[in-house]
């Protein structure tokens, strides 16, 4: 009789809702000796459905109380229950694996001090991880910060990298630019950040040196910020006035996930600022779509870009400003950094995670 394994797939947006969904699809593509069972919104079912075995919807919202007892409802006799956010239901009886892709509410100084940290975020994850029975995270970089933080051992922890889909590949960058265009109104060279505009992500770093960038030489290229957080919106677009460049920069909530690889291909250089990252996917997509990247020497994005991109001082506007200057001036780099992101994206694969996950899941069933 196959075990059926419970996947919590309410949240299906942004970082999070990529990993869920892959991790559904590679479960099923894989043919396991499990049946998948999905607890979903009603929003999300025709996103789930072909994925899993069962479906359940709960419309109960993350992180409110109402979840903690609808999800062990919608999840009782299930075999294991996986949670792929630290949001986990303490009163579930059955063994839990739960996902914690950063503690940067912990970690990071603006979200340390806040009062959705202390009332919610530290207490719910410091309780998720004592009741998981196995913990996956993404890096290595947050496995040591989980068990260094959260006080679990190490061989409770697993490090599961994310992976890449099939629509992120390289393609003629004239083309992608074209498509750009006509969607975006962008009618000439940008350079491209993609992620939330929070402030660990450390868009205002980019900002100023993009500033240094122009006053250096004044270059052709606009700015994309591609987020959707109107508060960092409103606090960047401020800042970017007052450096005098808000005609250069660009900030686009959204774009269809058919448009996103066309926007990294498009792009003379992906810039990735963060000073703390779980995992750094946009690194992974941009190599992917053969485009160079430039990227914070900070957290886990090392291990995403291995030898494949160009770093920099994620303190230092200056250090940044001159890392995309040299892109932008060399040819010669420009190959190298495209042909070293091809080849390190393609080690990474939803195929080679869901293995991974499988093998957890084996363990804690016993």
């Amino acid at each position: 009789m196959k075990s059926r394994i419970t996947i919590d797939a309410r949240w299906l947006v942004g970082g999070i809702g990529t990993y869920t969904r892959h991790l559904l699809q590679g479960l099923h593509a894989r043919g396991n000796g499990f049946e998948v069972h999905a607890i979903t919104r009603a929003q999300h079912t025709g996103d789930v459905e072909p994925w899993c075995a069962r479906m359940t919807v709960v419309n109960a919202s993350i992180y409110t109380l109402r979840e903690q007892w609808t999800v062990p409802r919608a999840a009782k006799g299930c075999d294991l229950l996986h949670v792929p956010h630290y949001n986990a239901p303490l009163l579930e009886g059955a063994p839990l694996v739960v996902t914690i892709h950063d503690i940067i509410h912990i970690t990071d100084p603006d979200c340390h001090w806040s009062f959705k940290s202390w009332a919610y975020a530290r207490p719910m994850l410091r309780a998720a991880a004592r009741k998981a029975h196995h913990i996956i995270t993404v890096s290595e970089y947050s496995k040591a910060q989980i068990v260094e933080r959260l006080g679990v051992a190490p061989s409770k922890v697993s490090a599961i990298s994310n992976g890449l889909n099939g629509e992120f590949l390289p393609m003629r960058r004239g083309e992608a630019l074209n498509a750009v265009s006509v969607a975006l109104d962008i009618d000439r060279p940008y350079l491209l950040y993609v992620g939330n505009l929070k402030r660990h992500k450390n868009v205002s770093t980019l900002l100023e040196a993009f500033t240094m960038l122009r006053e250096w030489h004044d270059v052709p290229q606009r700015l994309l910020l591609l987020g959707d957080d109107p508060h960092g919106k409103r606090r960047l677009e401020e800042q970017a006035a007052k450096l005098g460049i808000a005609d250069r920069v660009s900030i686009v909530p959204f774009v269809a996930q058919e448009l996103l690889p066309k926007v990294y291909a498009a792009a003379d250089a992906l810039v990735m600022p963060s000073r703390v990252e779980g995992f750094g996917l946009p690194v992974l997509e941009a190599m992917a779509c053969g485009t160079p990247v430039v990227c914070s020497r900070a957290a886990s994005l090392p291990e995403v870009g291995g030898e494949a991109v160009l770093y920099f001082d994620p303190s230092s506007p200056e250090e940044l400003a001159d890392a995309i200057e040299q892109v932008l001036d060399s040819g010669e780099l420009r190959e190298s950094l495209r042909a070293k992101g091809l080849a390190r994206a393609a080690q990474f694969t939803w195929k080679e995670s869901a293995e991974k996950h499988v093998a957890v899941y084996q363990s804690v069933l016993g």
